[in-house]
């Protein structure tokens, strides 16, 4: 027994736009657990004057994966992550690489920018012996 066309199509639109919303999902899923993200939030959340200025609790928001400010390759990661609060919001900025392909990712900066344009720096690595410095 055959199915009209119209069915068919609708059938198979249905499948389509199923298939991409959990593609979507499990692309969101995949950098949220990633090393960089995770170092990105901790610094953020044992930031005071980001929190003060944010405020309690926090709201992370999935990436816009159109950015073009988005880059993650091999050795290098670039994110721009959307954060809010009840007082403001803005964009988690960062930027993190790696020595080789499986060795551990290494935060470049971390910085929070509210919607006002104020910058928060929350991460940079001193240039002095290798040490970390949080801002």
């Amino acid at each position: 027994m055959s199915m009209p066309l119209g069915k068919q199509v609708f059938f198979a639109g249905v499948a389509a736009s199923g298939s991409c919303a959990i593609l979507y999902y499990l692309v969101q899923k995949t950098f949220s657990r990633a090393s960089y993200y995770q170092l990105a939030l901790e610094q953020l959340h044992s930031h005071p004057e980001a929190l003060e200025a944010l405020g309690t609790p926090l709201n992370v928001h999935y990436l816009r994966l159109t950015d073009k400010y988005n880059f993650v390759d091999i050795a290098d990661a670039k994110l721009k992550i959307p954060v809010s609060g009840p007082k403001s919001e803005g964009h988690l900025y960062v930027s993190s690489s790696r020595d080789a392909p499986f060795k551990r990712w290494n935060l470049q900066e971390v910085f929070l920018e509210l919607k006002d344009g104020q910058q928060i720096p929350l991460f940079k690595p001193s240039r002095d012996n290798d040490e970390v410095k949080k801002e």
